[in-house]
């Protein structure tokens, strides 16, 4: 017995794998699409405002997906939401390839690729909430924040080798290539689910356990739903309003360093891939940290904070630079270090507040409480693109960086710790309360 209860305590690392996995997979999408954006404009022949439409899409289809995805996981369980979901999103980027792609003088319309977007959208918003509510029932209260890390990490690190790797295979094989790439990381991490994904021996027992005991069964208190929760709530939107920052980086710092900075497919790949690899590394040193010190809200304001400040000192360095700087090899590569340090402090701080998120919305609501955050998160996704050219049109480079900084200022007070005495705090302490017990 306990050599089994030993290989199941091992077995929570190869769930964390297919958790990585499959967000990986489905951020390389999300986060190498929208840096193969010079070449979308000119093979699929749409203007900047166009572009911004359809990357947005990406996000709407996520946003519209991701509750639906996280109620239907957690009544009928995250094995059986992420194999579906990845199978079907794999399936979607092999049309993709075969009819969505430009192919020699003909180009699909910038219709069809939002449409296809939108599809990708729909069914790969199924990995999040799935895969995360599988990491929660593996691991123990003192490791959830480091394992939702790592699990949060397969986000940047997938977008990192999405914008290092698809902007070349676009430019020089064609968009054909970069569907099927990411049809085949979705089909990889299908496999694994099926192999490695199953309920941990302690819900099995639970599920198993004899009904004729003659000791009396102890109450379950089932916890209010997190969509009827306020603290949650102000959860979601410190997560939402604080992913725009991110956003505007992954979405349009490729598009801002060409035509700003002048900056070749190359350096716009580098940096990207910068900030990716520095989110994920600050992503797991962060549920580390909150592990051991276990203050997570101080994490996330931290973090709040750092964002407002470099993206001021982003919007303060492009207004005022002049053409002559702007052509300057040193100046654009102090621009791409503001965006790197910015972009990381925007996306340091994700696996600690959806592990606050769960932790707030009780046991048995894991997969409603993340898809809660992750349609906040995707919302930005969705609108962030869909603005960007807009405010650009209207003001100027300056004022977009600085509207990413207001946005990070509002997430400081949502982040607050609920009130002593309030319900929300009550209704946190005593999950708090219930977790060190199970631990």
């Amino acid at each position: 017995m306990e050599r089994s209860a030993a290989r199941g305590a091992a077995h929570r690392w190869k769930v964390l794998a297919v958790g990585v996995a499959a967000n990986a997979s489905f951020a390389a999408a999300l986060g190498g699409i929208p840096a193969t954006g010079v070449s979308i404009r000119s093979g699929y022949h749409i203007g900047t405002g166009e572009l911004g439409v359809v990357l947005g899409m990406l996000g709407l289809g996520i946003v519209l997906s991701e509750l639906p995805w996280g109620l239907l996981t957690d009544h009928w369980g995250d094995r059986r939401v992420l194999l579906t979901g990845l199978a079907t999103t794999a399936l979607a980027l092999v049309a993709m390839a075969l009819w969505g792609a430009p192919a020699g003088a003909h180009a699909p319309s910038a219709t069809t690729l939002a449409l296809g977007l939108l599809a990708l959208g729909l069914l790969g918003g199924s990995v999040n909430g799935s895969s995360g509510r599988a990491v929660m029932a593996w691991f123990a209260t003192h490791e959830r924040g480091l394992a939702m890390s790592i699990r949060q990490t397969a986000v940047p690190a997938g977008g990192g080798l999405g914008a290092l790797v698809l902007p070349a295979l676009a430019e020089h094989v064609g968009f054909a290539a970069v569907y099927g790439a990411l049809a085949f990381l979705c089909a990889v991490s299908a496999v694994l689910t099926v192999v490695w994904l199953h309920e941990p021996a302690h819900a099995q027992d639970a599920a198993n356990a004899p009904r004729d005991s003659q000791e009396p069964a102890a109450p379950v208190q089932r916890p209010v739903s997190p969509l009827r929760s306020v603290t949650v709530w102000r959860m979601v939107t410190g997560i939402g309003v604080l992913c725009i920052p991110q956003v505007a980086v992954l979405s349009f710092a490729s598009i801002f360093l060409h035509d700003v900075g002048h900056a070749g497919t190359a350096a716009v790949s580098a940096t990207l891939a910068a900030v990716q690899g520095g989110a994920a590394f600050m992503r797991v040193y962060g549920g580390r940290w909150t592990d051991r010190h276990g203050d997570r809200r101080t994490w996330l304001r931290g973090s709040a904070a750092l964002t407002v400040a470099l993206f001021v000192v982003l919007a303060t360095l492009t207004a005022f630079a002049s053409h002559t700087h702007r052509a300057n090899g040193a100046f654009v590569v102090l621009l791409a270090a503001v965006i790197v340090l910015g972009g990381i402090a925007a996306s340091a701080w994700h696996g600690v507040a959806f592990t606050e998120l769960a932790t707030l919305a009780g046991n048995g609501r894991v997969g409603t409480a993340l898809a809660m955050g992750n349609t906040g998160a995707f919302l930005a996704f969705f609108v962030t693109p869909s603005a960007i050219p807009l405010l650009l049109a209207s003001f100027g480079w300056p004022v977009v960086w600085a509207s990413a900084a207001l946005c990070a200022a509002l997430a400081w007070p949502a982040f607050a710790a609920p009130r002593e005495g309030s319900a929300g705090h009550t209704g946190h302490s005593q999950q708090r309360a219930r977790e060190r017990a199970v631990a």
